[in-house]
């Protein structure tokens, strides 16, 4: 397989965005795009976000883990963020686990914690329970082999509005309130700027390339792979739910619980699917207990 950057996200870098502090060669020499906390001497945590996000999701979190000993890495899949565009056929799963596999080297790492939400935590699920990558501990945020197709259908429709952009960082925050309507609305919207791009229209887009929706992800071929996935896990696992998620269900969690009896299990209630975002506190700490537990820094 041979995936070519076509390009790394057309349009004008927003002003305050930070440079990543680490750019790195994926698979086929394509550029992502990382930030990393802590002591790069210390035990290893991949942090991969999930569809539509970037590595900024993940901020709160690797600060914590660093102040506790680990070497936090969060990435920009391709695609989203300042990583590379792929071709339109190379955002596979297989691709992404290869992109994993070229920053472990580069950064002469192995048997990584990882830790993934939603798209993230797919990747980390299928690297893991198909021995793709040797991981020491696995951490799925919101994500399990059953899902449910509603919520999946709402992050669809949000992704998908207004696809000639928006006018303002003030309507995006207004789409990101609409879909999010429990998490309260940040009073500051220069934050906003890590998430979404500016186009020579002028126009705000969201921070990822159109073409990475066009791989269909959801279906029953890929509930049976990631179900043989997880009942092949052998290593210390953690799945954490938000209480209020419409896309892992509690009955979704406990199927899980029930192929992968080596799993621990949080529910961190009053949050969405996007459970470090909502209550980034609660979250660490799960994560924090559950490594020092099984996979001290």
């Amino acid at each position: 397989m041979t995936f070519k950057s076509t390009q790394s996200g057309a349009g004008q870098k927003l002003p305050g965005t930070p440079e990543p502090m680490l750019r790195i060669k994926g698979y086929d020499g394509l550029t992502l795009a990382a930030d990393a906390w802590g002591d790069p001497q210390g035990k290893v945590v991949m942090l991969l976000h999930g569809g539509g996000q970037t590595r900024h999701a993940w901020k709160g979190t690797g600060e914590i883990l660093a102040a506790s000993g680990y070497y936090a890495l969060a990435l920009d899949a391709r695609g989203h963020g300042d990583s590379e565009w792929a071709q339109e056929s190379g955002y596979g799963y297989e691709v992404m686990i290869e992109d994993l596999k070229c920053v472990l080297a580069s950064i002469n790492k192995t048997a990584p914690i990882l830790v993934g939400a939603s798209m993230g935590g797919v990747t980390s699920l299928i690297a893991a329970g198909e021995t793709h990558i040797p991981a020491s501990a696995l951490v799925l945020v919101d994500v399990a082999p059953n899902i449910e197709p509603e919520g999946v259908n709402k992050i669809n429709e949000f992704m998908t509005q207004s696809p000639e952009g928006f006018h303002s960082l003030e309507e995006v925050a207004q789409a990101i309130s609409n879909y999010q309507p429990h998490r309260k609305r940040p009073k500051n919207l220069d934050g906003l700027a890590k998430n979404v791009r500016l186009s020579a229209d002028g126009m705000y887009k969201w921070h990822w390339d159109p073409n990475y929706r066009k791989v269909h992800r959801h279906n029953d071929q890929s509930r049976i792979r990631l179900e043989s996935a997880a009942k092949n896990l052998q290593l210390p696992t953690l799945l954490v739910r938000g209480g209020l998620s419409d896309v892992l269900s509690e009955e979704g969690a406990q199927a899980f619980l029930q192929i992968c009896p080596c799993a621990s299990y949080v529910n961190v209630k009053g949050t969405g699917h996007m459970v470090a975002g909502d209550r980034n506190d609660i979250f660490a700490d799960a994560v924090i207990e559950f490594l020092k537990k099984y996979s001290p820094a």
